[in-house]
């Protein structure tokens, strides 16, 4: 068994549950904890099987109660320590339950190895992650301003991906974000939009990608049905049989089977 939810994610905060038989990992809290608690409980998760939180990178909208989650269920925080330096007073005292790791170099929790790699965002160390059990990979992109070769590269056979698709570009531009947000958000520092999404999985795309979940979608510049309409065009026209999801910032997607 190996599978995943995306428990929130948006503008807003952003949180990814995985898990296998043995073991269960949040990736990311950047929402508050009784959501998350709320997400397991509805899912069928005992708390007892989280044995970590894992950060990517310092936002609020990802750290918001990664402190919180690993206080109230004493397991260690996943971070990299220029990600910890710029998050140490959202995390607070972790009580020595703080596990550095090097973006770029894999570990493992449990049964299931967790692959950080850098992710092109306006973050100290931003990271984005494969994460591998037995024979099935889960690949997840958020918050990426431009998709680099490494990127392609360790998202390469996923059999799932969770993949940024934050904004459509005519909806960013003529909206209500002051002009250097919009260029911030359209920069290679800034966020996926749903055009650069569709590229990306036009060079990621392979027989076994069985789902695509696009998630980070924006608020203000995207809506869910046109981020589906756009990717939904590009995987008619492959004649691809990968199953489409789109995450919510409000509601959790059932587990996926990876």
């Amino acid at each position: 068994m190996f599978q995943t939810s995306v428990i929130a994610s948006g503008s807003k905060g952003n949180s990814i549950l995985v898990q296998s038989r043995d073991t269960a990992l949040i990736i990311d809290a950047g929402i508050s904890l009784k959501r998350i608690f709320a997400a397991l409980d509805a899912l069928g998760v005992a708390r007892s099987k989280i044995q970590a939180v894992i950060v990517s990178h310092e936002h609020s909208d990802h750290t918001l109660s990664a402190g919180s989650l690993s206080r109230a269920l004493q397991i260690p925080v996943y971070i990299s320590p220029d990600t910890y330096s710029y998050s140490v007073k959202r995390l607070g005292n972790l009580h020595d339950r703080m596990v550095y790791f090097e973006v770029g170099r894999a570990f493992e929790i449990g049964d299931i190895l967790v692959a950080p790699f850098p992710s092109s965002h306006d973050a100290i160390e931003s990271s984005n992650f494969y994460l591998m059990h037995e024979d099935r990979k889960l690949g997840i992109a958020l918050d990426l301003g431009h998709p680099t070769r490494l990127t392609e590269h360790r998202l390469a056979d996923s059999h799932t991906l969770i993949l940024e698709s934050n904004h459509d570009v005519t909806m960013l531009l003529e909206g209500p974000y002051d002009w250097p947000l919009k260029m911030r958000v359209k920069s290679k520092h800034g966020h996926l939009s749903n055009v650069q999404a569709v590229e990306l999985v036009s060079r990621l795309m392979h027989p076994r990608l069985e789902n695509l979940i696009l998630a980070h979608l924006s608020e203000t510049n995207n809506c869910p049905e046109l981020a589906k309409a756009t990717m939904q065009r590009f995987l008619d026209a492959s004649q691809c049989r990968t199953k489409l999801i789109i995450a919510s910032q409000t509601i959790h997607t059932p587990l996926i089977d990876i």
